[in-house]
């Protein structure tokens, strides 16, 4: 059996290490702001950073697009197919549907 000594398994051990790829893990304290970003002095406007505009204004355009392709869908119920059937054959019987009003006296 293999014996080895304190000092060649310390240096067995230490090459058998975890290594972390961001060099451990890293711990933020809490600083009490929002993000971590601290309120501006009175009259001064915060910078956007280079992916905001991209990123709301496209997001708007993206709600306002879905809202007209919604307004502008087509209609596929069953309602609406069963109605054009309906009147379809009807044209090709040749009935012709009469409206009377239910108000008549």
């Amino acid at each position: 059996m293999l014996r080895l000594r304190s000092t060649q398994l310390k240096s067995v051990a230490r090459t058998h290490q975890v290594r972390y790829a961001g060099g451990g893990p890293h711990f933020h304290e809490p600083t009490g702001h929002l993000f971590g970003e601290k309120p501006l002095a009175n009259g001064q406007k915060r910078k956007w950073e280079n992916w905001e505009p991209v990123y709301y204004f496209g997001f708007y355009a993206a709600i306002a697009a879905a809202g007209v392709a919604y307004y502008f869908k087509p209609d596929t119920t069953i309602q609406s197919w069963a109605m054009n059937e309906a009147k379809s054959r009807m044209e090709q019987r040749g009935d012709l549907p009469k409206y009377e009003s239910s108000n008549s006296n």
